[in-house]
C-alpha cells in the first residue's frame, strides 16, 4: 500500500545529475547502472547522509530494457543491471536504506522505454515482488485528461499488493499552470491518491531554474486555491530535486535552496553525485537545524508573508513548527542587497510579549528579540536568512519603583 500518515521523504534520485546516460563503456562511473546505485548507497550509508535522514535511493528513467519479456513483465537492461532489480533493492536495503524506482503512467517512459499503460496491476505487483519502497511515476506518452483515472488506479493497484510504498506522482506537472491560468489543480484528489506530487517544471542545475521555481512557489501560494492547505504528513507538494552539489549554482544559492525547501516542507531528494561533493556542499545538505525545520512533525507547509518589491526579487515566509516558528528572508535579486522585516503580528502564535530566542540556522548565530518587528539588513544577492524562533522566557517588569534606603 502507498504510505499514509507521517512520511518525510529524504533521499537521492539519479535523474538530475545522470539523466539517461546508458553508455557504460564510455562513462562507467556515470551511466545508469547497478554500479551507480550501489556506489551511491554506499556513500549515503557511511558518509553521514543516512544518519541525517536521507533514506531513499531512487533509480530514475532508462533502467529498463527496450521491451518487456516474453511474459509481458518489465525487465531491466541486462547489461547494465546484470543482477536484476530484486538483488539491487536487497543491496540498498542491506545498507540500512530504502530502494526506489521509476515508471511512467503512459505507453512509454519519457526516455522511450516501456510504460505502464494497460499493465498497472501487473507492474504494481512486479514492483512489490522486487521489494520496491518508493515509486516515482511520470506522465509522458499519456493523455493528461485521463490522469484523474490512471494515477488513482495505479494507487489502488499498489495498495492491493500489500507492500508499503511511497507513491510519487508527476500528475500536476503536466496540467495547466495554476499561476498563469485560471486552472484549479485537483489538490484534494492528489492528497487522496499520492504521497507527493511534482507541481511544475523540471528543475535544472542553474540559478535561473532554481529562482523561477522559488518564485512559482510564492505565486502559487497566492493564486492556486488549496496549494498550501493540502500539504501535510503523507501528502507533499514537490518542487523537485535538490541540485546542491552540481555545477551551475554557488554555495550561497545552494543554501538558499536548502532553506527554501525547508520552509516549503518539501521533500529533500538530492539530484547530485554524492561521491563527489565539496565540504561546503556536504555541510549544507547535512545541516541538522535546517533538516529539523524541514522534518518538523507538524508537517505544515510554510506560508508566504509578503513579496517586498515582487516575488521575483524578495520573499518573506513563515512556517509553524511544533516548538515555535521558522522565518525565511529570501533575496532572489542577483544585483541588490536587501533589507526585510517581518511584522510582530506575523510572529504569532509566539507570545511576542516574551523574549524570543532567534537562531540563524546557517550561521549558528543565536540572539534575542523583544516586542517589535523583526528585521534583517544586508541580505546578500541570491541568498537566504533562515531563522528558527522560540519563546525564551517572559520579560519581568517591575510592578513598583525600586526605593533605596
Amino acid at each position: 500500500m502507498h504510505m499514509r500518515g507521517i512520511t518525510f521523504e529524504q533521499g537521492w534520485l539519479s535523474w538530475e545529475r545522470f539523466r539517461c546516460e546508458t553508455d557504460c563503456k564510455k562513462y562507467p562511473e556515470a551511466c545508469i547502472s547497478e554500479r551507480l546505485i550501489k556506489e551511491t548507497a554506499d556513500v549515503i550509508a557511511v558518509d553521514g547522509f543516512r544518519d541525517a535522514g536521507y533514506q531513499y535511493v531512487i533509480l530514475d528513467d532508462c533502467w529498463l530494457a527496450t521491451s518487456r519479456d516474453a511474459a509481458g513483465q518489465l525487465q531491466p537492461d541486462a547489461t547494465r543491471f546484470p543482477s536484476g532489480i530484486r538483488a539491487l533493492a536487497s543491496y540498498v536495503q542491506s545498507r540500512g536504506l530504502k530502494f526506489g524506482i521509476y515508471g511512467d503512467i503512459g505507453a512509454k517512459t519519457c526516455g522511450g522505454y516501456p510504460g505502464m499503460q494497460d499493465y498497472l496491476q501487473r507492474d504494481a505487483q512486479t514492483y512489490a515482488d522486487w521489494g520496491v519502497d518508493y515509486l516515482k511515476v511520470d506522465g509522458c506518452y499519456a493523455d493528461p485528461a485521463m490522469y484523474n483515472i490512471t494515477y488513482p488506479a495505479l494507487g489502488q493497484a499498489l495498495n492491493k499488493t500489500n507492500r508499503v510504498m511511497v507513491y510519487s506522482c508527476s500528475w500536476p506537472a503536466y496540467l495547466p499552470d495554476p499561476v498563469q491560468t485560471s486552472y484549479q489543480t485537483p489538490y484534494a484528489e492528489l492528497q487522496l491518491n499520492c504521497n507527493l506530487w511534482r507541481n511544475w517544471l523540471d528543475i535544472q542545475s542553474t540559478w535561473q531554474s532554481l529562482s523561477t521555481i522559488v518564485e512559482f512557489w510564492a505565486l502559487a501560494s497566492q493564486r492556486s486555491k488549496g496549494f498550501t492547505e493540502v500539504a501535510g504528513p503523507g501528502s507533499w507538494n514537490d518542487p523537485d530535486m535538490l541540485i546542491i552539489g552540481n555545477e551551475g549554482i554557488t554555495d550561497e544559492q545552494a543554501a538558499l535552496q536548502m532553506g527554501a525547501w525547508a520552509i516549503f516542507a518539501a521533500p529533500l531528494i538530492m539530484g547530485n553525485d554524492v561521491r563527489n561533493l565539496t565540504k561546503a556542499q556536504r555541510n549544507i545538505l547535512l545541516n541538522k537545524s535546517v533538516i529539523a525545520i524541514n522534518q518538523d512533525p507538524l508537517g505544515m507547509q510554510g506560508t508566504l508573508v509578503q513579496c517586498p518589491g515582487g516575488c521575483n526579487k524578495s520573499q518573506i515566509w513563515r512556517r509553524r513548527l511544533s516548538g515555535g516558528i521558522a522565518v525565511a528572508f529570501i533575496n532572489l535579486s542577483s544585483a541588490s542587497v536587501q533589507e526585510m522585516c517581518i511584522s510582530q503580528s506575523a510572529l504569532e502564535p509566539l507570545d511576542t510579549s516574551a523574549l524570543l530566542e532567534v537562531h540563524d540556522v546557517f550561521t549558528g548565530e543565536l540572539g534575542m528579540h523583544a516586542d517589535a518587528d523583526l528585521c534583517k539588513q544586508d541580505i546578500l544577492p541570491t541568498s537566504i536568512i533562515l531563522l528558527e524562533i522560540n519563546e525564551a522566557f517572559p520579560i519581568q517588569l517591575a510592578t513598583a519603583p525600586v526605593t533605596r534606603a
